[in-house]
């Protein structure tokens, strides 16, 4: 067996790994690793968890340790990741490793007070992982200087490219010196990002350890065809009622908002997670979900790529995407890390053709369960088989983030006025008189 140590990585960093439990190398990592540590250019693709923050970030980290110091706004190593929640978890990923070894890890993005950002960078920061709008709007200000920056990672570049954020990322690199070492990990390696490749990489080594199709073996699919809007909303009621963490996409944001409010009516702690919510909210959301006390989150895409976290046992296309890669984005957030995971569909009566067309792009073997000619489309046996849905029983749940109501029984324990005790002393005997 493969170890971290035989990749090249010092002990140090071998006994954090080990802490958390982690101890051999996912493919990606056996076979991009030593070439990162030894300064390369590295062109990276690999599915969803496959682990790609730690092939770039350990060896981000072993290169700068014991190679000087970074001064204020000057970092040494830069990391772009499209969204704030994917962001903020690299941070999370490398911060005990780099704090073994003397380095200090910095996340800026957006949703966060600008000026905390900035007093942040007063002091030496050796890695700076940020969002490509947040990291321009620092340069702008001449609060960020890229000019040291010797190594730069992108990761999720494909869905950078969707957002739209390349020429933010072309800008940034610009401000890179030229002979540094760059990284890119993706999932696809197609059109825009191609030409990112042949105009920053220089002579890259390409790792694959996986085809752009849904390709877990731990990871099962189905499709529900469940008739009309109605049948489908009370089968999603069932569904967000199960034991397990599950995450739930819909296409729009007033669609997640709108589902999430008849999920808490319902009874279920689900929580939303959309691009029009403030930073603090999101962090609560991904918060809640990872550590099980909110069990549902319902989001749009921009969580497809944004969310690793453990024992997601269930995805719901409650919306079936627009496109067979955020079908496989949106899949890759269960069945991490080798667990089993299920992934479901659900298809109204308008829906199947273009279900069916999405299904075949994205290489996948979807079980199919029609559904939409029983009584009760919500109650049948094969739904909750596969998904353990179960009727909700909870009362309903105020709007997240808002004190649930007091327990009625409490309330009623309560003195009334006339029960209260009247104030004693001269005011009292004045107000008798």
């Amino acid at each position: 067996m493969t170890t971290f140590a035989d990749l090249g990585l010092p002990q140090r960093l071998v006994h954090v790994l080990r802490n958390h439990g982690i101890t051999e190398p996912f493919p990606i990592q056996r076979a991009a690793i030593p070439d990162a540590l030894a300064g390369k250019d590295v062109l990276g693709r690999g599915p969803t968890g496959s682990g790609k923050t730690y092939t770039f970030g350990l060896p981000m980290l072993v290169r700068l340790a014991g190679t000087g110091a970074s001064k204020p706004a000057h970092p040494r190593a830069l990391i772009l990741a499209p969204t704030r929640e994917l962001a903020t978890q690299i941070h999370q990923r490398l911060d005990e490793p780099a704090a073994t070894l003397g380095l200090r890890v910095l996340a800026v993005v957006g949703g966060v007070n600008i000026n905390h950002h900035i007093r942040s960078l007063a002091r030496p920061v050796d890695v700076l992982v940020a969002t490509p709008g947040r990291a321009q709007d620092l340069t702008n200000q001449g609060k960020l200087h890229l000019d040291e920056v010797r190594i730069t990672a992108l990761d999720e570049a494909d869905q950078m490219a969707d957002m739209g954020f390349l020429p933010q990322v072309r800008k940034l690199l610009r401000l890179t010196p030229a002979q540094g070492q760059r990284m890119l990990f993706s999932a696809t390696l197609d059109g825009d990002v191609n030409k990112l490749v042949e105009q920053f990489l220089h002579d890259p080594v390409a790792h694959s350890t996986a085809p752009v199709q849904a390709a877990v073996e731990s990871m099962s699919h189905h499709l529900f065809f469940v008739g009309d809007r109605p049948a489908r909303n009370e089968v999603v009621l069932r569904i967000a009622a199960r034991q397990g963490k599950t995450i739930m996409f819909m296409r729009t944001k007033h669609g997640v908002d709108r589902q999430v409010k008849k999920l808490r009516r319902a009874g279920i702690n689900a929580y939303p997670l959309h691009g029009d919510k403030g930073q603090g909210a999101r962090t609560r959301a991904i918060e809640g979900f990872a550590d099980g006390s909110v069990p549902v989150l319902v989001a749009t895409d921009i969580a497809a790529r944004g969310i690793d976290i453990a024992d997601v046992s269930l995805v719901v296309h409650v919306d079936p995407p627009a496109e067979h890669k955020a079908y496989l984005h949106r899949a890759g957030r269960t069945a991490r890390g080798g667990a089993a995971g299920t992934v479901i569909t659900l298809v109204m009566d308008e829906q199947r053709k273009e279900v069916g067309t999405l299904i075949k792009k994205a290489g996948v073997a979807a079980t199919e369960h029609d559904i939409s000619g029983r009584d009760n489309p919500a109650g049948t046996p094969a739904l909750k088989e596969v998904t353990g849905a179960r009727k909700p029983n909870g009362p309903a749940l105020p709007p997240p983030g808002q004190a649930t109501p007091q327990n009625p029984a409490k309330t009623a324990k309560k003195k009334s006025p006339s029960q209260r005790r009247r104030p004693s002393g001269r005011n009292t005997r004045r107000r008798d008189r």
